[in-house]
């Protein structure tokens, strides 16, 4: 039997990976999102109970995807005295077809849709996908949004009530709608897989079953819209990204790039990858995915860190720059000019966008004043970069790097 700790956190590991399947489909089949979230941690309170006892099924997902059903039955049939509930408890057993519910079969796909729908703030459409597609708890997304867990718990259930109140549908758009609502979706699709390549919380640093939903749902948009050349960058840009993950992290720390062991990339999902970028140069309408994409095929086309052509990035940086202007841009771009002019170039780049929330701007500079022998300056923005993460691989590299300083 598994011992009560390894238990609870592959009960936990499982239901991470199963929370947005489980959610999408009771929205499906219910229509309520907040009892699809309530059915699905009465599961998961079901399995915490029972699998250490009775052993984790042949089929998790399915397991919970039954017993949250159950749950969000008896919960309904507890309330059939209201006369809509009624109906609803009677509709459970009924064998009438669904109504379609969109172009695509896909009861997830169509949750993103929903969740990302015009009529919600674009940061709820991200919080909210994050919490009903990725399992993450409240505290998780404040933490990712920089904002009070109070404020975030608002911001979610004023969306879901928006939902319901304007009768939002559940189901993927017709193609008139599609195009239009697509770039909202390909933001929190990305979104979905950053917050899997770093987790901003939690024991594990990477959460290989959100990059994985990303990446699923990313080929799912690529199957229905293949003219679209944004979407196959999105696509590009996260399985390029994601070729490297097991090379990633090492004895709990973070690895950099440039101390990756190359010969552990996927070359399957690089050779995909850059098949896409080829493809979506032919087309010749750029956008941020595709360059973003472009930017780690340059990286992963390199066979040594030497033999990075930087002055291609900074190209594809200044490019992106003028198509999406953002600090978080300049950034990058700043990291190829200190390896093109030198650290001092790139150090009074970095100075002047002034991030001091992003974790990533301490840690940049204080690289850059690291190789630039200024130790004293170097440790305060180690510090501030250790403080900025709660990503423990990460807080591991940094403090090594800390340690490392001339006194």
């Amino acid at each position: 039997m598994t011992e009560p700790d390894g238990a609870a956190a592959a009960i936990e590991r499982i239901y991470r990976a199963e929370y947005g399947r489980v959610v999408a489909s009771l929205v499906r089949r219910f229509g309520d999102i907040d009892l699809a979230e309530d059915a699905a941690g009465e599961a998961l309170l079901a399995a915490v109970e029972r699998w250490p006892v009775d052993g984790v099924p042949p089929n998790p997902g399915g397991w919970l995807t039954t017993t949250a059903t159950r749950r969000a039955i008896d919960r309904i049939r507890r309330e059939s005295h209201r006369d809509a509930k009624h109906q609803a408890a009677h509709m459970i057993e009924d064998d009438t077809p669904h109504e379609p519910t969109g172009i695509v079969e896909d009861d997830r796909l169509r949750l993103i849709f929903t969740c990302c729908h015009p009529a919600l703030a674009p940061e709820a459409r991200v919080a909210l996908t994050l919490k009903l597609l990725g399992g993450l708890t409240v505290a998780e997304i404040a933490q990712a949004f920089f904002v009070p867990e109070t404020t975030m718990a608002q911001r979610l259930t004023r969306a879901k009530r928006k939902i319901a109140d304007a009768h939002i549908p559940y189901r993927v758009p017709g193609p008139e709608d599609l195009t239009r609502r697509l770039g909202g979706v390909l933001a929190v699709v990305y979104l979905v897989f950053n917050e899997g390549y770093l987790a901003s919380s939690g024991e594990a640093p990477i959460r290989e079953e959100l990059t994985g939903e990303a990446i699923r749902l990313g080929r799912v948009l690529r199957e229905l819209l293949p003219e679209v050349p944004e979407v196959a960058g999105l696509l590009a840009l996260m399985l390029l990204t994601e070729a490297r993950r097991t090379t990633r992290v090492a004895a709990g720390e973070l690895v950099p790039l440039h101390e990756q062991d190359r010969g552990g990339w996927d070359r399957g999902l690089i050779a995909e990858g850059h098949a896409l970028v080829r493809e979506c140069l032919a087309v010749g309408r750029p956008g941020q995915y595709q360059i973003l994409a472009a930017v780690n095929a340059v990286h992963t086309d390199a066979p040594t860190a030497a033999d990075t052509d930087w002055a291609q990035i900074a190209t594809l940086y200044t490019q992106l720059q003028s198509l999406a202007p953002s600090p978080v841009v300049q950034l990058n771009r700043a990291v190829a000019v200190a390896e093109l002019d030198g650290p001092e170039v790139a150090l009074a780049e970095v100075d002047r966008l002034g991030l001091s929330t992003y974790h990533a701007w301490h840690a940049t500079r204080a690289d850059l004043l690291r190789r630039l022998g200024r130790s004293g300056e170097a440790r305060a923005a180690y510090d501030a970069a250790i403080a900025a993460t709660a990503n423990e691989a990460e807080r591991a590299y940094l403090s090594r790097r800390r340690g490392s300083l001339a006194p």
